[in-house]
């Protein structure tokens, strides 16, 4: 039997390289809606978006935020993003290399955030993903914590969690954990 998806495509690969160009990679489903998502976005001044690996790479990129206002103004907070080729029926997985004292992002990076787990659904993108982080900062949530420490002391100590929000942005201890200066 003779395979003519395989013969048609194998003459377009000989006439790319006939023309002397390597030939295209095919995207992905979840590379394509990327690109859309990236030339739609609409970031808060208070982030920027790069990419590390260059324009060839954009299933990881980086996002940094320096939140305008509440506990952490002043801060620069580095995140990065793995998407997933099945993107956007998976979200991406966002981690946190900044090391930061906040209830919703733990010690290793890992970051709670409903609409990368349960409330993920196609629709949403990356733009709303990078508007979430940002409310991380100015509003941050004691009700659904990573960092149950931090979250009691948010609850209990508003003042308390707001100086050791300060001295771990600093470059300071908070307890027996050293946070860099993120400033």
């Amino acid at each position: 039997m003779i395979n003519l998806f395989k013969i048609k495509g194998q003459k377009k690969d000989d006439a790319a390289t006939a023309n002397g160009k390597p030939a295209a990679r095919k995207q992905s489903p979840g590379e394509l809606r990327l690109h859309k998502d990236i030339a739609e976005l609409n970031l808060p001044k208070t982030t920027k978006i790069s990419f590390p690996n260059g324009k060839d790479d954009l299933m990881n990129f980086e996002a940094t935020i320096k939140p305008d206002e509440g506990y952490y103004v002043g801060g620069k907070f580095l995140f990065t993003f793995q998407v997933p080729p099945a993107y956007p029926h998976e979200p991406p997985k966002v981690k946190c290399k900044t090391k930061v004292y906040h209830p919703n992002i733990d010690l290793e990076g890992n970051v709670c955030l409903n609409i990368l787990r349960e409330d993920w659904k196609p629709v949403l993108n990356i733009n709303t993903i990078v508007y979430g982080l940002n409310l991380l900062f100015s509003q941050p949530n004691d009700e659904d914590p990573l960092n149950h420490e931090a979250a009691a002391v948010l609850r209990d100590d508003p003042k308390k969690f707001e100086k050791n929000v300060h001295r771990a942005m600093a470059g300071g201890y908070v307890g027996e954990i050293h946070f860099p200066r993120c400033m």
